[in-house]
């Protein structure tokens, strides 16, 4: 039988919880087969038992009772009081370390880890999410990343009972619509689950986070990417749209493919085409499209269709209408993070700290593709 071995944390999180309390409820991935995606990569997919995960919530709200007693007048936690308590003999640091950072980002939202809690049986995960209630009631949201096929299984009933007990969204990879492209990176679904999962998680009153990734279809199935996804996410009209970049690191399976030529990547400009062609063909939704990942090129892309839809497209129109070295350099700029928006590039001391990185790394129009490609691998 696995014994208790304190308080766990898995490894990623959406960017959009960053401020949220991460509780390991499964660990890794149940499908990771996903070319595109390093993580999880040689390691086994489980359950924790839901006992341990009741143990981690005993063990956090214990060490938030602990901190929230040191607070000051300002409602502040000395640092150095913190390390004292965190560093105790016996203490669970990782407990104490998560504790203070709930505090601090307020106690108000939770997410499960890792990549599939609803793999968790619901009387167990709808156990969890009580004791979460009970021990933490300033809290007012709780999610989870899903998988399609995980979400298209769970019962209607089992959806209302987690609902119920108060899981708030669930966040889906659907990544692209296309059975081709999800055939070849070896998403392990279809558009008819993606769109039937999407659906049940909607049905049963739950927020729904659906992914894409923008050219992740390569060159040969840009087209068919872009329209069979737009189709799929007509269909399930998710309360988010969030655009990821493709990236592929070294330790991504898809990185082989692009090594031995049989997938073309695209670089950024092709790409901002793609997406752009991606917004112009969303059509009777009533979702917010975010652009919240440091991958992404154009951040600014943000807004509620139908409302929004010349806002989100136009930063791509503009983009689109540089010449091929301002798109250069606002890609450099964007990838060293120095610039954020494309208006930053006509502020002249973020440009002279772009135009000397573009010499120092010996950037042209040409190769600049390959460079930001190097860049955005740190980021994954």
């Amino acid at each position: 039988m696995e014994q208790y071995a304190g308080y766990e944390q898995g490894p990623i999180r959406p960017p959009s919880e960053a401020k949220s309390l991460l509780l390991r409820v499964t660990r890794n991935c149940p499908w990771n087969r996903c070319a595109f995606c390093p993580v999880y990569k040689g390691a086994s997919f489980s359950r924790r038992p839901v006992e341990h995960v009741l143990r981690d919530i005993d063990a956090l709200s214990a060490c938030a009772a602990q901190l929230l007693e040191l607070r000051d007048r300002e409602g502040r936690i000395l640092h150095s009081d913190f390390r004292q308590l965190a560093y105790a003999a016996g203490a669970d640091r990782r407990a104490f370390h998560a504790a203070y950072h709930f505090i601090h980002d307020g106690m108000d939202s939770v997410f499960l880890q890792d990549a599939n809690a609803l793999m968790a049986k619901p009387d167990g995960l709808a156990a969890i999410l009580g004791r979460l209630r009970e021990a933490f009631p300033t809290i007012r949201r709780m999610t989870t990343y899903a998988r399609s096929q995980t979400a298209a299984r769970i019962s209607d009933k089992d959806f209302a009972r987690l609902r119920e007990a108060g899981l708030g969204r669930v966040h889906i990879g659907m990544e692209s619509g296309s059975d081709a492209v999800l055939s070849l990176v070896s998403k392990g679904a279809t558009k008819a689950a993606h769109v039937l999962g999407g659906r049940k998680a909607k049905a049963a009153g739950l927020e729904l986070s659906e992914y894409y990734i923008p050219g992740l279809g390569g060159r040969a199935l840009s087209r068919e990417h872009v329209r069979e996804s737009a189709d799929a996410l007509n269909r399930i009209d998710p309360d988010f749209i969030r655009l990821r970049t493709l990236c592929i690191p070294a330790g991504a399976p898809l990185a082989r493919e692009v090594r031995a030529g049989r997938f073309r990547k695209m670089g950024d400009v092709e790409t901002a085409k793609e997406l752009l062609d991606f917004l112009e063909s969303l059509d009777g939704v009533s979702s917010t499209v975010t652009s919240d990942h440091v991958l992404n090129l154009l951040p600014e892309i943000e807004g509620r269709l139908p409302r929004d839809k010349e806002r989100l497209t136009a930063p791509l129109r503009r983009f689109l209408d540089m010449d091929r070295e301002e798109q250069a350099l606002f890609q450099l700029g964007r990838r060293l993070t120095i610039l954020e928006r494309l208006s930053d590039l006509d502020n002249p001391v973020l440009r002279r700290r772009v135009l000397q990185a573009w010499d120092e790394l010996g950037v042209s129009a040409e190769n600049v593709d390959g460079v930001v490609d190097a860049l955005m691998s740190r980021f994954v």
